[in-house]
């Protein structure tokens, strides 16, 4: 079974995304194309995806390992996050 992801990689994660969206607010006070705006909130939204989906990775590995298992909330929890990241990426 693949290694957790450890709370230090999600930090970075996270802090390269803050990184981004300064840039694209920099880009928007430098007076920058539309084009290279939309490119790079793509980039922003495509790193924010990638880090939910090791979040939940993360969750399901705890939740159905037998020897973790009492740290999962519930099956009803973890298919809640599920429902809720998908509402978040897919906008429904």
């Amino acid at each position: 079974m693949a290694e957790e992801i450890s709370q230090d990689t999600l930090l970075k994660r996270l802090r390269r995304i803050e990184g981004q969206v300064r840039g694209v607010q920099k880009m928007i006070v430098d007076g920058r194309d539309c084009e290279s705006l939309v490119t790079q909130l793509g980039a922003v939204r495509s790193a924010i995806d990638g880090v939910g989906a090791l979040l939940l990775r993360n969750y399901m590995k705890i939740c159905f390992n037998q020897e973790t298992a009492t740290e999962c909330a519930s099956v009803e929890s973890l298919a809640r996050a599920i429902a809720i990241w998908g509402r978040v990426r897919f906008g429904d």
